[in-house]
């Protein structure tokens, strides 16, 4: 009996990396897919995508707009596996990471590894088709995403996530790059909205999950102060999020049509956290983290539509 069982684990240890990528083994595929975490390659493409539609008002080449789409998605969905890898010790201890393909099994360490390396490479080799300083950028998101956040700062300070949320706004600076060639004042304004939107997000998150991050002891910020005084910081990133968001319209670089599709979802936010920062609750912190998933989503929605041709209020 245990040499039969001796040879199962060889057998298993034995998968070569063409069966694990294979799509024939419908487990196989559901766990690659939750490595690369579709809804943030989904969230951080859209705004990459909307960042070229709103610079261009529509117009950009339909070419160059399918290469940064792919060099978006596939670069964010390699960062996630390649931090997932990194993050197979801390992710077996927390409840909310503890299913994740790694920590049970589903995937090896080396083949997510490989798999996010691959995937992260061929995002890098689409930006380099779009010019050197859009490919400059997206290599600088990758190492902020993977060496800045993960690997130097998540375990050692609670600012690991203000240190990491230039990863974020790459695709927004690369879309607009190859939209205009540039990055003007607007462009800086839309990028800046993915930074500001990263440290209300997550700390949310983390104050509902203190406990789990106390346990696998990173220091994220409502693990290291106070209910009261992380509640404070959350809100400050609250207000400049939503400062930074009405700018455009007070620019004139976007019109009422913006504002009215934006407002209901920015008054919310913002009710919602001054609540939270008076009556701390994690009841209350989940269902920020909730309202703040789609907030960026309608944001970048609403610049798109405000800059649809001949379409004026």
């Amino acid at each position: 009996m245990e040499q039969v069982e001796s040879e199962k684990m060889n057998l298993k240890q034995s998968t070569t990396i063409t069966e694990v990528l294979s799509p024939g083994k419908p487990y196989t595929f559901r766990s690659l897919l939750e490595l690369a975490k579709p809804r943030i390659v989904f969230l951080i493409t859209f705004c990459g995508a909307a960042a070229m539609v709103v610079a261009s008002r529509f117009a950009i080449p339909l070419t160059p707009f399918i290469i940064a789409i792919l060099s978006f998605s596939l670069g964010s969905g390699g960062c996630n596996a390649v931090t997932c890898y990194i993050d197979r010790d801390i992710d077996a201890l927390m409840e909310r990471t503890r299913k994740r393909p790694i920590p049970q099994g589903r995937i090896t360490p080396g083949h997510a590894l490989l798999y996010g390396v691959m995937l992260t490479a061929g995002g890098l080799s689409f930006s380099w088709l779009l010019g050197p300083i859009a490919f400059t950028i997206g290599l600088l998101g990758v190492l902020d995403n993977i060496v800045v956040y993960s690997l130097l700062t998540k375990r050692r300070t609670a600012v690991n996530v203000i240190l990491g949320s230039f990863s974020g706004a790459a695709p927004v600076l690369v879309g607009w790059i190859v939209a205009k060639g540039t990055i003007d004042l607007m462009g800086l304004i839309a990028a800046s909205l993915v930074v500001l939107w990263i440290p209300n997000h997550i700390w949310n998150l983390a104050l509902y999950y203190a406990d789990d991050y106390k346990k696998a002891k990173v220091p994220m910020l409502p693990t290291t102060v106070d209910t009261n005084k992380a509640t404070r910081c959350i809100i400050s990133t609250v207000f400049l999020l939503i400062a930074f968001s009405i700018i455009p319209f007070a620019l004139g670089f976007l019109g009422i049509l913006y504002l009215i599709i934006s407002m209901p979802l920015t008054i919310i936010l913002a009710i919602g956290n001054i609540r939270l920062a008076l009556n701390p609750s994690k009841k209350l912190a989940w269902r920020m983290f909730k309202i703040s998933s789609p907030y960026l989503f309608i944001l970048f929605l609403a610049m798109m539509i405000d800059q649809i041709p001949y379409l004026t209020l």
